[in-house]
Formats: C-alpha cells, structure tokens, sequence
C-alpha cells in the first residue's frame, strides 16, 4: 500500500507551546509540520533555501521582522503559497493590512483548532483548483463559470490571475474575492463599508479608507492607464463602480 504525500504546512509562530501543540494536532490529522520561531528564520527557509510548502500559518507578533513583512517578502519574490495570518488583535486595519500585503485568510486569537483545521483545509482546496492542470480556460462571462472576459481582459478566478494582452497579474484570493464581488455588481454603486462587510465579513466601524489601498492595486492589474482609470471607478463621497463596457 503506497503511502499518500502529506501537505506540509510551515508554522511561523515565536510561543512555543502553541506551536508544538498545534503541530501535535495538525499531524494528527495527518499533516506535516514544520516550525519556524521568527521571521527571519521563515523568510530563509522559505526564499534563501527555497524550501516548498503547501500553506503558511504566520504569527502576526513576531519578534524582530513581523508577520506582515515575511508576507509581504514572500509576495515581491512572487512566492504565492497560500498564507494564513494568525493576530492576537484582530482589529479590521490588522486584518486589512494582512490582507494588503498579500495573505490569504487570517484568524484571530484565541482560536479553536477545528476552525484553523478547517481554513488550511480551504486553503488548500484553493490551491488545488487553481493547479494549471485544473485551471478552466477563458470563457465569455458566465454565472456557472470561473472566468470573466472584458475589453481584452481576462480575470481568471480560477487560476488567480489577471491577464492582459502578453502581461499575467497573480492574485491573492481576498483580491480575487473582491474582483469577483465587484463584478458581480457591475454597474452599481458600492459603498466601501458594504464592500468591507459583504466581501470580508469586516464591522462596519472598520476604517474603510483601508478598501482605497486595494482598489489602488487592482487598478494596476485591470486598467490601461490606472491613474485615470475606465472600469473601476471612484464615486466621490461613496465607494466604487465597476464598468466593464467603456
């Protein structure tokens, strides 16, 4: 009987007894663990000794370089292993400054096991999905369907990228996830609170200057000239428009 690989996560965490414990739970379900106790360490394994991993579970508070560094690090050397950042604060500009520096889900302490478990589970089921192997090919825009297509543009929701003409933009999902959001709702109105609470399932009383960051970054992938941009559009005094006829 041939033994299946075991994914293997990366565990970023500097107190020791939470991150032996929640490695003794995670290869009981049959994961293999590795820990690193800064971020310093993580960032060499992950980029100096290029060691592959199929999730990341990143402590925010770490001493030295912090978590939001060693995402943000991993991102601009076009790393893009599916990255859960844990905050004991767990106040929306953390969250939201997590996700800005590229990672993919976050959770705040304490936790339940079963619902970390439960996130890299979903994680990884992303990553499977959006494999080239299982990536759906560009199709017209469709509900029942992971790809949209709008003047010469193709948001790949499936592989997490954006591509126009001969360049490739990777996405993370929280940017993929408000992509979708938006154009869903193409040609209404969105305020940034509802942006906030329907995409990310963040209070209303989160600082939603934060969303203008994002938008920012999108404008890089999906317009010609992201300064005067056609399809995402500002709505003074309210939030966001996507077009996507111009």
């Amino acid at each position: 009987m041939n033994a299946e690989r075991k994914p293997g996560l990366l565990l970023v965490e500097d107190e020791a007894h939470l991150a032996h414990g929640l490695r003794f739970n995670f290869e009981a379900e049959g994961y293999s663990v590795s820990i690193a106790p800064d971020g310093e360490s993580a960032l060499d394994r992950l980029l100096a000794k290029n060691q592959d991993f199929d999730a990341l579970i990143v402590d925010v508070m770490l001493p030295g370089v912090d978590g939001f560094h060693v995402v943000t690090q991993l991102r601009a050397a076009e790393k893009f292993v599916p990255v859960i950042i844990l905050t004991a604060r767990g106040r929306g500009e953390d969250v939201l400054q997590g996700f800005a520096s590229g990672a993919d889900d976050y959770l705040a302490k304490p936790f339940e096991f079963a619902i970390l478990l439960a996130r890299v589970r979903g994680l990884l089921r992303r990553k499977a999905w959006s494999a080239p192997e299982n990536s759906p090919q560009p199709v017209e825009r469709s509900e029942a369907v992971d790809s949209f297509e709008f003047n010469g543009k193709t948001i790949d929701f499936g592989a997490l990228e954006v591509r126009s003409g001969k360049k490739q933009f990777h996405l993370t999902h929280m940017e993929a996830g408000l992509l979708r959001h938006l154009e869903r709702n193409s040609g209404r109105v969105l305020s940034r609170a509802s942006i906030l609470e329907d995409v990310w399932g963040l209070r209303h009383d989160t600082d939603t200057r934060a969303i203008d960051n994002f938008i920012v970054r999108l404008r890089r992938y999906i317009e010609d000239v992201p300064t005067r941009p056609k399809h995402l559009i500002t709505v003074r005094g309210v939030g966001y428009k996507f077009v996507a006829d111009v």
